[in-house]
């Protein structure tokens, strides 16, 4: 257990780096996105923390991550692991590997996925934020997320097991997205059913 006098530095840190978060506006100084919004969600206290790619223009709009459908199919990933109603925006810290929307695809049927420069903009508050929240159990989401921590993966190659790296737990998901097929498929749902049954296990064992 952390000291008091601990907990409170380490709460005011956390706030402070959330400013940081929240006043950057470096990828719009670099040309990359019109207009910089940086987006933060979560508590000092969390033991969650989801990683996703980046907001999307919902989140931004409501001040909050994972405000769309993603939000509502990551939260009844959520119940099915065991946990109640609304805890993913209660209770878990949800980070991404950058801040601010990217934008349309220039397809225009799907955000635009964050270019590695702008990830590398970003990747030192991701980092700062694990370093001082030290979650518990980390969830990245999505492939792109997965990879920041597994490295250059399939899906079907990680999906369904964990990693532990300095006292924290790393178990992927995929994408929550109702554009997603990759769940359709049966062998790929019961992986994503055996990583849900991890998350419970968990959620009794570390009292989540």
């Amino acid at each position: 257990m952390l000291s008091e006098e601990l907990t409170i530095k380490r709460r005011e840190a956390i706030k402070g780096l959330q400013q940081r978060i929240r006043y950057c506006r470096l990828c719009e100084e670099h040309g990359y996105i019109p207009k910089a919004q940086p987006l933060v969600s979560g508590r000092p206290e969390d033991r969650i923390m989801v990683v996703g790619q980046a907001p999307g223009h919902r989140s931004i709009a409501k001040g909050r991550s994972f405000s769309g459908p993603g939000g509502t199919i990551l939260q009844r990933w959520l119940e099915q692991a065991g946990f109640p109603p609304g805890y993913l925006h209660s209770h878990v810290y949800l980070s991404s590997l950058t801040r601010c929307d990217p934008g349309r695809n220039h397809h225009g049927d799907g955000d635009r996925r964050p270019s590695p420069s702008e990830i590398a903009l970003c990747k030192p508050f991701l980092d700062a934020e694990i370093q001082l929240l030290e979650p518990r159990v980390i969830l990245p989401v999505g492939t792109m997320a997965i990879e920041t921590f597994f490295g250059k993966v399939k899906l079907e190659e990680v999906i369904g097991t964990y990693q532990e790296h300095s006292g924290k737990l790393f178990l992927p998901l995929p994408h929550p997205s109702g554009v997603s097929r990759w769940l359709n498929e049966p062998e790929h749902l019961k992986l994503h059913i055996q990583a849900l049954e991890i998350l419970a296990t968990w959620r009794v064992a570390y009292d989540l």
